[in-house]
């Protein structure tokens, strides 16, 4: 077997920070992916419908943050 990845906790780490400042993204309303607050259309599935609430944003990184990654984002593909 081989040994752990570090990803879950670099995943982990980023939904701890992105809920720790959730003023700073926005909710994909398409896919559920986080994004920047910045953002016009969601670089994973194109939608321009976003959940840009505190709450919204916190619940949704502690709900990827606790889980395998499961999406195919552009850096996969390259």
């Amino acid at each position: 077997m081989s040994a752990p990845s570090n990803e879950s906790d670099s995943r982990e780490a980023k939904a701890a920070r992105i809920a720790a400042n959730p003023s700073g993204y926005k909710v994909c309303e398409g896919c559920d992916s986080i994004v920047g607050a910045g953002v016009v259309l969601c670089p994973n599935c194109h939608s321009y419908r976003f959940d840009p609430t505190p709450e919204s944003v916190r619940k949704q990184a502690l709900a990827l943050g606790s889980r395998e990654q499961t999406s195919v984002t552009a850096g996969d593909l390259s």
